[in-house]
């Protein structure tokens, strides 16, 4: 009795690549390229927040995983990760049942954030002068060259954070390194108030007065650098505006992807 062939076993479907697609990357032949999804997430986060700093997502705006699936061809579980990661740099919020929403902080929140920015730096600025060095004084004033620069020719996010990275760097010099993680969190979130509620057209910091303490740094005057730039602190919490209207504008608009 002849036999049956026996079938040949069903090959397994090939398990779901962790590679997901930059709708960005799209040739004129319509091809893609395949990108990672570590890299998507930091593209997302970067997204984000270069639209916060813009000033083009405002407080309280949501932010579903199902739509940054879809403006980044992302799986949930990488827009989920981004969410997060922005949750704790405390530029989104995340609410058990709201979702993803950027940050809303509050007058208190405002109040206690620069209160204890302006502690710290007082009590970093002197340790940065007694250590500081004419190396590190010749790389202070470069680095207001370069701030000068980017005033003039950048948009916002790159000129706040190049003055954000002004005050993190006196924190450096302190030679304290505790002192100076806790003031990069500060800076950080100052940032973030300031581009979420400071009204359009002002400067995140005023240029001039970083000169003005430098200068003062490197003459030893320590009492009136910490004086300016305590003043300096308070003017820019003074200009916030704690109110800002919704704009009429979709997400992917929001996020300069529209």
């Amino acid at each position: 009795m002849p036999t049956r062939p026996t079938a040949k076993p069903r090959a397994k479907p090939a398990a779901p690549s962790r590679i997901a697609v930059d709708p960005a990357a799209t040739d004129a032949a319509g091809s893609t390229e395949a990108v990672p999804d570590s890299d998507m997430e930091r593209r997302i986060c970067e997204a984000v927040y270069e639209s916060v700093m813009s000033q083009r997502l405002t407080p309280g705006t949501k932010l579903p995983e199902a739509a940054i699936c879809e403006l980044f061809g992302v799986s949930r579980s990488v827009a989920r990760k981004a969410l997060q990661r922005l949750a704790h740099e405390h530029v989104v919020d995340l609410h058990h049942n709201r979702g993803a929403v950027v940050a809303e902080p509050t007058p208190e929140d405002t109040r206690q954030i620069f209160q204890a920015r302006r502690a710290l730096e007082a009590a970093l600025l002197p340790l940065a002068v007694a250590r500081a060095t004419k190396a590190d004084y010749a790389s202070l004033r470069k680095q207001l060259r370069d701030e000068h620069a980017l005033l003039h020719r950048a948009g916002q996010p790159a000129w706040a954070r190049q003055a954000s990275a002004f005050h993190v760097r006196l924190g450096e010099l302190s030679g304290n390194a505790i002192l100076h993680g806790y003031l990069a969190e500060l800076v950080s979130r100052c940032s973030l108030i300031v581009a979420l509620y400071e009204p359009p057209g002002n400067a995140a910091c005023e240029h001039g007065e970083h000169v003005l303490i430098v200068d003062l740094m490197e003459r030893g005057d320590v009492a009136e650098a910490v004086k300016i730039n305590d003043n300096h602190l308070a003017d820019l919490e003074r200009r916030i505006s704690l109110e800002r209207p919704q704009p009429a504008q979709t997400l992917a608009q929001m996020l300069g992807l529209a």
